[in-house]
């Protein structure tokens, strides 16, 4: 295929992607078009390299976005196939999208107004069905939808996207986000702000945007520009019509109260034209692993744990990408029905029994050493939901027998009898010898 570009020291991802040119490239991440041997496909590879991120603050908005696309299977938005990772790279296997950013396009000049609304019309339907599962993307803007080889968009870049478990009890979300053109007034009030509701100025101005050919709030200052959101002072061009200078004011509500909804576009006179309902099955649309998608973390590719819907929503605070973000050598991972809380106090009693050393961790963990100080073990739990936690548990030292004798015999089984629901082990990973920087 011409996008390939064969290179001899480059070989198959994980014995499964022929990777061809770099089609993008960031301060700790390049993205390369590859191609699925198995069956031709082209994809696009987001290669993450850890030790660049590990400095950035930007981890949680990776996971995040793996977390929700995984959730997300939808035509107009760019689905996730798989992930892949060894110790130091994370391998992100996407839709390949051939008619790059909506951005590039409109740079060249205004959409007509037909054009404008079918763009539109397929931006609203991926939005609403984000909002039906709890998810708000909160930088959509032309550089986050792509344009597919038939012109259909794909709605991509879901780093700072939230979803219903960062809601505060206020009901609001209240971190700071988005794009500066493209942020809703109430984001700059500071106060919380309706993830929908945000969302949907957004596509207020995405679709000014597209109709006009320019930004509604733009200055070089950046407080003027806010004020001018805060105010909702923008013109509509001569050549806007008088349906879609109404629209727009409902969109570009300074009010969230009083803004249009999803539902209630589907009823204004300007978005009813040529509207059709996009019609599918979400199953059409999952990743290759049918609901779930493929977390794999071993160097060669055969280990690979299918999450599906139900993984997902027992994991309320998404998919478990703990391990794609460090190094486990030989800990072993497994989730209980029992608190932290309990957890923890279980394995104190049981090392204290044992005459060993007690040593409360920063987090929600504890690490039991040995008298003669020839091993130890250490626990760390995270909280999954209301009644699910994770534990995973790494050896100290090097007497295997001590460890295998208290763990394995004593605490492990004490630990098991609360219920746990999954186990495995999660062993450590050799480097990729197939990708380099």
């Amino acid at each position: 295929m011409p996008e390939i570009e064969h290179a001899p020291e480059v070989t198959a991802l994980f014995g499964k992607y022929e990777l061809g040119r770099v089609v993008g490239c960031g301060a700790f991440a390049k993205v390369h078009y590859a191609r699925n041997i198995q069956t031709g496909q082209g994809v696009a590879v987001k290669i993450i390299n850890k030790k660049k991120l590990s400095g950035t603050g930007l981890t949680g908005n990776v996971k995040r976005e793996i977390t929700i696309m995984s959730r997300l299977h939808h035509p107009h938005i760019v689905r996730l196939h798989e992930v892949l990772a060894t110790k130091t790279k994370i391998f992100v296997i996407m839709d390949f999208v051939r008619g790059g950013e909506l951005f590039a396009k409109i740079s060249k000049g205004r959409f007509s107004e037909d054009l404008s609304r079918r763009y539109f019309h397929q931006l609203i339907s991926a939005v609403g069905y984000c909002h039906s599962r709890g998810i708000f993307h909160r930088d959509l803007k032309p550089e986050n939808l792509l344009l597919d080889e038939n012109g259909k968009l794909k709605v991509s870049d879901f780093g700072l996207s939230a979803v219903t478990d960062q809601i505060r009890p206020d009901g609001l979300l209240h971190t700071l986000c988005g794009t500066p053109a493209y942020v809703a007034p109430e984001i700059l009030a500071k106060r919380g702000y309706d993830g929908a509701k945000v969302d949907v100025w957004s596509c207020g101005v995405v679709l000014f945007v597209l109709a006009a050919g320019y930004l509604p709030f733009n200055d070089q200052n950046l407080m003027v520009m806010y004020r001018k959101i805060y105010k909702g002072e923008f013109r509509c061009p001569r050549w806007i019509s008088p349906d879609l200078r109404r629209f727009l004011s409902k969109l570009l509500d300074t009010n969230p109260e009083t803004r249009i909804t999803v539902e209630e576009m589907t009823r204004d006179p300007w978005f009813r034209k040529g509207y059709k309902e996009v019609k599918f099955h979400e199953e059409d649309y999952g990743s290759d692993h049918g609901h779930g998608v493929g977390i794999g973390c071993k160097g060669d590719g055969s280990e690979v744990l299918n999450l599906n819907a139900f993984d997902i929503i027992s994991f309320s605070s998404g998919l478990d990408l703990s391990g794609l973000f460090g190094e486990f050598d030989g800990a072993e991972r497994f989730v209980l029905s029992e608190s932290p809380e309990r957890i923890i106090e279980v394995a104190e009693e049981v090392g204290a029994a044992e005459g060993m050393g007690v040593r409360w961790k920063k987090e929600c963990g504890v690490e039991l050493e040995g008298l003669n100080g020839n091993f130890g073990i250490e626990i760390e739990v995270y909280r999954l939901t209301a009644e699910m936690a994770m534990v995973e548990v790494r050896r100290r030292g090097n007497d295997a027998a001590a460890f295998s004798d208290l763990w394995d015999v004593k605490l492990k089984p004490q630990l098991l009898s609360g219920g746990a629901t999954t186990s495995y082990q999660h062993e450590s990973e050799p480097e990729s010898p197939v990708v380099s920087d």
